[in-house]
């Protein structure tokens, strides 16, 4: 079999050290390179370095075409579940509404939760372009709006007929809750810890008289008077 002397890994007689060190499915062991070879032959099969630089260096018995096919499916499958950041836009007019504003708003918050940068902006129409100020106080506001979701990688700023505002994903896990968020829920505990309290007052004062609770009752007070009688007759 033929091989590139130029590949990034030596095969069989491009292999020149003393000794290797063979690893496979039962284990390992260090043997002569010359005998590693006589093994490669004799199983019909290759002798490959996979690591030079240990000592002894490391190899494999196995097909050199095979070799090279799982070593480049495991970095396509490496590659794959890299995530791949994109830049989405969210654009802006400078009078946008409240309506058009919390939707793209959502959208955004998405698109950070996916891991992508957000590039908004605000675009000046004609005279429009003497709003502007309009324009970056709308942009610092879905900055604040979303500082749980990404951080400002760069302010607001005017580039043409366009205002720029660029955010970051925040990494999973250490997105900071806004003190808005934090009372609420404080606010949401407490009142469910009320409910709580108000129910378990209601069960104990809304326990029946009759029925098999005072049965119950009425036994444990005769089993009681029984056993007060007994021990006076001793």
């Amino acid at each position: 079999m033929k091989h590139d002397k130029n590949n990034h890994y030596r095969v069989n007689e491009q292999i020149r050290v003393r000794e290797v060190r063979i690893v496979s499915d039962n284990g390992s062991i260090v043997i002569p390179t010359r005998q590693a070879l006589d093994m490669a032959r004799e199983q019909g099969v290759d002798l490959v370095e996979i690591s030079p630089n240990a000592q002894p260096p490391v190899c494999r018995l196995i097909d050199y075409s095979k070799f090279l096919y799982q070593q480049k499916k495991r970095a396509k499958e490496l590659k794959a579940k890299q995530v791949k950041q994109e830049v989405k836009e969210i654009r802006f007019g400078p009078q946008t509404d409240d309506h058009d504003y919390n939707f793209k708003l959502k959208h955004a918050k998405e698109f950070l939760e996916e891991g992508n940068k957000v590039r908004a902006f605000v675009f000046f129409r004609g005279r429009s372009i003497l709003f502007k100020e309009q324009g970056e106080v709308l942009l610092l506001r879905f900055a604040n709006d979303l500082e749980e979701y990404g951080k400002v990688e760069q302010m607001p700023a005017l580039e043409g007929k366009k205002m720029f505002l660029y955010l970051s994903p925040k990494k999973a896990g250490v997105a900071k809750k806004s003190q808005q968020k934090v009372d609420r829920e404080r606010r949401e505990a407490e009142a469910k810890a009320q409910s709580e309290q108000a129910l378990d007052v209601d069960s104990t004062e809304n326990i029946p008289s009759g029925g098999l609770f005072a049965n119950a009752k009425n036994g444990v007070d005769a089993l009681k008077k029984l056993s007060e009688g007994a021990d006076g007759d001793k």
